[in-house]
């Protein structure tokens, strides 16, 4: 599991297009932070440490804390406004979660081990399924879950339901859905060759004689 972030923000007291506007010259993004059984909060955090989230491997699924003068919760991106010109980030609605609840999040799935049977040297192994949704408490959430392939057959493919996830963990989607398979490679058939400096011939053409085509 990585290690959760924490964002330190600050209260907000004043609104407004030019407070707005200062706060983007100071580097600074509007937030609201609601959810949880408590009333919304509405403060100011740094833009940098909010890109550097969202530009991580679990972009806006991520789950962080925000500190807002001592009251730290864990958070989530609900909803964000972007700049369509720059690419900015303008304001976001993070939502709070209560003690205990449990969210649905979209996690990797890591092919581990080796098949103990040796597959065909013409077998292709894919990786059918590159996420899986799982519900847990945001504190919870696994980096990643692995698929061990060790059972992987060609009549085998390993699914959903092979899947091990942590205590407190429970994966949402189908059981029998498939993550990694093998299958023989077909072999591709090749379209003839026609001779170098042949002419191919044209339907409905006779073949010229020896000699026609004068001198």
């Amino acid at each position: 599991m990585a290690e959760k972030i924490t964002v330190k923000a600050e209260k907000r007291e004043e609104f407004g297009k030019n407070i707005n506007r200062r706060l983007r010259v100071a580097g600074k993004v509007p937030v609201i932070i609601y959810g949880g059984g408590n009333e919304p909060v509405s403060a100011t955090a740094q833009l940098s440490e909010l890109a550097a989230i969202i530009r991580s491997d679990s972009g806006i699924n991520s789950v962080f804390s925000i500190d807002v003068a001592g009251d730290i919760n864990d958070v989530i991106f609900q909803d964000r406004q972007v700049d369509v010109l720059t690419g900015r980030l303008l304001h976001a609605d993070l939502r709070r979660f209560a003690k205990g609840e449990k969210i649905e999040m979209t996690v990797q799935v890591h092919i581990v081990g080796e098949p103990t049977v040796e597959l065909d040297d013409d077998a292709v192994v894919t990786q059918a399924m590159r996420e899986i949704k799982v519900l847990c408490e945001p504190a919870k959430t696994p980096e990643f879950v692995e698929a061990d392939i060790s059972e992987l057959r060609i009549d085998r493919p390993i699914q959903v339901s092979d899947i091990k996830v942590p205590e407190g963990v429970e994966i949402v989607d189908d059981p029998e859905t498939v993550v990694v398979t093998a299958a023989m490679q077909k072999e591709v058939e090749l379209e003839p060759q026609v001779a170098e400096g042949a002419e191919p011939e044209v339907a409905g053409e006779a073949p010229a004689e020896e000699g026609e085509g004068g001198e």
